[in-house]
């Protein structure tokens, strides 16, 4: 019996463990909102804009991107990121090309093209939010990054309100990425500079 109930105590405890890596990691605050179309209802309004970042699957978070756009989240699309491969285009402007094939007017398409890592997409993103008055946006990117770009966001954007909104699987990430070592090897560092970064954000207010 001992040994069954340790089983028990075992198996719960790496089931919560892994909720609680997978919940904190991408925390999403459109959630709660209907069918995940705007409302009146808290933390469910419209915003300025909505902000897809490139990395991992880029097709998958430009996808959602466009559609919180064609729900009518925000009037403005802002797609951040560099070239993968240095010869060919950036990968903003690819995710642009995709929203503009997905029948979006390219008028209202913002691109950032120079960011390598989370922390200049956050960095180059900013001048777009000041040179067209953006004050609220939503931000997209895969499950397992969500809560390290929003951190990288609400530290730099300031004056800006961010909010969160994962992509909930991809090619990369699923329900069940505990399963795979590629989970683990997403999860536990993005676990790890996610704790780092909360940490030096609560220190430095």
């Amino acid at each position: 019996m001992k040994f069954i109930k340790g089983i028990v105590i075992v198996v719960v405890g790496f089931a919560f463990l892994t909720w609680a890596i997978g919940a904190y990691l991408a925390p999403d605050n459109l959630a709660k909102c209907k069918d995940l179309l705007p409302s009146a209802e808290a933390g469910c309004g419209r915003a300025d804009a909505i902000v897809a970042v490139s990395g991992g699957d880029t097709t998958a978070r430009a996808n959602e991107a466009i559609k919180l756009y064609k729900n009518g989240w925000a009037a403005i699309l802002v797609f951040s990121g560099a070239a993968a491969d240095k010869t060919g285009p950036s990968n903003a402007a690819v995710m642009k090309q995709q929203a503009i094939d997905a029948g979006i007017d390219p008028n209202v398409i913002l691109v950032e093209e120079t960011s390598e890592t989370t922390t200049e997409n956050a960095t180059e993103t900013i001048s777009l939010f000041k040179e067209h008055s953006i004050t609220s946006a939503i931000l997209v990117t895969s499950a397992y990054h969500q809560r390290r770009a929003l951190l990288e966001f609400d530290r730099r954007a300031l004056g800006v309100e961010v909010r969160a909104h994962p992509v909930e699987t991809d090619k990369q990430w699923s329900r069940v990425w505990w399963l795979t070592p590629s989970g683990w090897s997403l999860a536990l560092p993005e676990l790890v500079r996610s704790l780092i970064l909360s940490t030096g954000s609560t220190a430095g207010q």
